[in-house]
C-alpha cells in the first residue's frame, strides 16, 4: 500500500497569495510527519536567493543556504522554509550569526537526527564567506 502524506497541519502551502514577513520569524516554519521515520535518509534543501543586511553598513548580503538533514519524526515543509528564509531580508546580522541561527531554528522546528546548514555568501570587499554549522543528536 502506498504511503500517504499528512498535510492537514500545513498553512502556507497552497495559499493563493503569499505574504512576505517584515522581519526574521522562526514561527513561519512548518513541518509534516515523516512517513518513513524508521529509515535514515538525507533531505537536501537549497535556496539561492537568500538576502540579509550587513549589521554595520546596512548594505545587502546575498548568498545560498543549503540545508542537509536526516529527519526523525518531522520533515520541513519547503514553502514555509522559503518564507522563513525570505524573512531575513531586512535582518542586520553577520553571516556566521545567520547560519547558526537558521540551524537552531530548524532543529527546534523538526528535531532531526542530524542537520547541517551551509551559508555560502557572495564576495563583499573581495572576500567570500562560507559558514557551515552542524547538529547531531
Amino acid at each position: 500500500m502506498p504511503a500517504k502524506d499528512d498535510v492537514s497541519g500545513l498553512k502556507s502551502l497552497g495559499q493563493s497569495q503569499t505574504q512576505y514577513p517584515a522581519q526574521a520569524d522562526a514561527g513561519l516554519l512548518e513541518t509534516f510527519p515523516n512517513t518513513f521515520p524508521q529509515r535514515d535518509y538525507v533531505v537536501t534543501l537549497e535556496s539561492q536567493e537568500f538576502t540579509s543586511l550587513c549589521p554595520k553598513t546596512g548594505q545587502p548580503d546575498f548568498g545560498t543556504i543549503t540545508i542537509r538533514y536526516v529527519p526523525d519524526e518531522r520533515c520541513i515543509e519547503s514553502k514555509s522554509l522559503k518564507l522563513y528564509l525570505f524573512s531575513f531580508r531586512n535582518e542586520p546580522a553577520f553571516m556566521e550569526t545567520l547560519t547558526n541561527r537558521i540551524l537552531e531554528d530548524l532543529v527546534a522546528a523538526c528535531a532531526p537526527r542530524q542537520m547541517t546548514v551551509v551559508g555560502d555568501f557572495l564576495a563583499r570587499g573581495g572576500v567570500t564567506i562560507t559558514v557551515e554549522a552542524s547538529y547531531d543528536r
